[in-house]
């Protein structure tokens, strides 16, 4: 079965459009290697068929090796966990945000623009690998995602760059 994959970028902090405020939503970092953002990362994905939802001990702690620079935020309302980002810095200030995405009672309340615009306030905030400052933010999703997700993503000012069909 095919997907399209979507890849959005922002070239500026200033491009973000932020979502609506929602009282006592914030982001808290944590571990990649965690139960707890692992459980909330496997979550989210499941009903998208994210690998992260089925991936083995073994597997996260290759992960983590391979990527050491990825940052994991629980989105978290009023102390519960809502959702959760991770976040990639790569070379020449650009950061990947590699997942983002909120636990699935936790959709359809009017939340995931208030999540993502923090999202996009840490990555732009993030340190930079190589460069002084973060130049641009990207992320990539595809029609398993939720319907709602490329909408959000060009509300919050991210820009469509390049779309492929996968089989």
């Amino acid at each position: 079965m095919e997907k399209t994959v979507t890849y959005l970028e922002m070239t500026s902090r200033l491009e973000l459009k932020p979502g609506r405020v929602v009282p006592s939503m914030g982001l808290w970092r944590e571990d990649g290697l965690s139960a707890l953002a692992r459980s909330v990362q496997a979550r989210v994905g499941a009903a998208y068929g994210w690998r992260s939802s089925t991936r083995s001990d073994q597997e996260w702690q290759e992960l983590a090796r391979a990527h050491p620079h990825r940052q994991y935020w629980l989105i978290k309302l009023a102390g519960e966990t809502v959702g959760i980002a991770a976040l990639e810095p790569q070379p020449g200030g650009v950061v990947e945000i590699r997942t983002f995405g909120l636990l699935p009672e936790y959709v359809g309340q009017g939340l995931g623009g208030r999540a993502l615009t923090l999202a996009l306030q840490q990555a732009w905030a993030t340190e930079p690998l190589d460069a002084e400052i973060v130049r641009r933010v990207w992320l990539n999703t595809n029609s398993k995602d939720h319907p709602s997700a490329l909408l959000n993503y060009q509300r919050r000012g991210l820009r469509i760059y390049r779309t492929e069909v996968e089989e």
